[in-house]
C-alpha cells in the first residue's frame, strides 16, 4: 500500500496529463461521431432505397469492424501520414457514428405516431416534422443510452495507446516500463477511468429520473 501511495504522489502529474489527453480525445470523438450517427440514423430511414442501403451498409461496416482494427487501419493502412492523435480521433469517430446511429434510430422510431400526424395535420412538411418533432423527441428518448455509450467510448480511448497516443493507458505503461510497478500503475489508471465513468453514470441516472418525471 505504501508503494501504491508513493507511485500516486510521484506520478500523479503524468497520469493526469494522460487523462486530459483521453478526455480531449473523447470530446473530439463524440463531437464528430454523434452528429454522424444522427445523419446515418436519418439516412437509414430515408424513403430513398439507395440512400437507406448506403447508410445501412456504412453502419454495419462500422459496427462490424473492431475499434482496434479501425485504429490500425487509419493510422497504418491509408496512404496518408496522420498524427497519432488525429488517426485515433477519426477511427473512434467512425465507430461512434456507427454504433450511436442505432441508438438514435431507436429513439426516433419511439416517437409516438400521433405526434407526427399532428405535425402533418398542421401543414408541416416532412422535413419540418423531422426537424421540429421527430428529432428533438427522439434524441430525448435516446439520451440515457447515448450517455452510457459515451462512457464506453471514453474507456475505448485506452486502445489508442497502440498507435502511441499519450493518453492515460500509454502514460501508465510508459512509467511502468521504467519502474516495473505494473500493478500499481495500471491500478491507478483503472481507478481514474472508473472514477470518471461511475460519476458520469450516476449523473446519467439522475438525469434520466428527472426526464421521466417530466415526461
Amino acid at each position: 500500500m505504501s508503494t501504491l501511495w508513493s507511485d500516486l504522489v510521484t506520478y500523479a502529474d503524468p497520469l493526469m496529463e494522460g487523462l486530459w489527453v483521453s478526455l480531449q480525445l473523447t470530446f473530439m470523438t463524440l463531437g464528430l461521431g454523434l452528429p454522424g450517427g444522427l445523419v446515418l440514423a436519418i439516412a437509414a430511414a430515408s424513403r430513398s432505397r439507395a440512400i437507406g442501403m448506403v447508410a445501412t451498409t456504412l453502419v454495419e461496416l462500422g459496427r462490424g469492424t473492431p475499434v482496434l482494427v479501425l485504429l490500425l487501419l487509419v493510422y497504418n493502412g491509408i496512404p496518408l501520414t496522420l498524427p497519432a492523435f488525429v488517426a485515433a480521433f477519426i477511427a473512434l469517430a467512425i465507430s461512434t457514428a456507427a454504433y450511436s446511429s442505432e441508438i438514435i434510430r431507436g429513439g426516433l422510431q419511439a416517437v409516438p405516431e400521433d405526434e407526427v400526424e399532428a405535425g402533418q395535420a398542421l401543414g408541416m412538411s416532412r422535413a419540418h416534422v423531422l426537424r421540429d418533432v421527430i428529432v428533438p423527441q427522439g434524441l430525448r428518448i435516446a439520451m440515457p443510452p447515448l450517455v452510457g455509450f459515451c462512457i464506453i467510448m471514453f474507456q475505448a480511448t485506452s486502445l489508442a495507446y497502440v498507435i502511441a497516443v499519450r493518453e492515460l493507458t500509454a502514460q501508465a505503461k510508459s512509467i511502468a516500463n521504467e519502474t516495473f510497478h505494473y500493478f500499481n500503475l495500471f491500478l491507478l489508471a483503472g481507478a481514474l477511468y472508473a472514477a470518471l465513468s461511475i460519476s458520469a453514470s450516476v449523473l446519467n441516472q439522475r438525469a434520466e429520473k428527472r426526464l421521466n418525471r417530466h415526461a
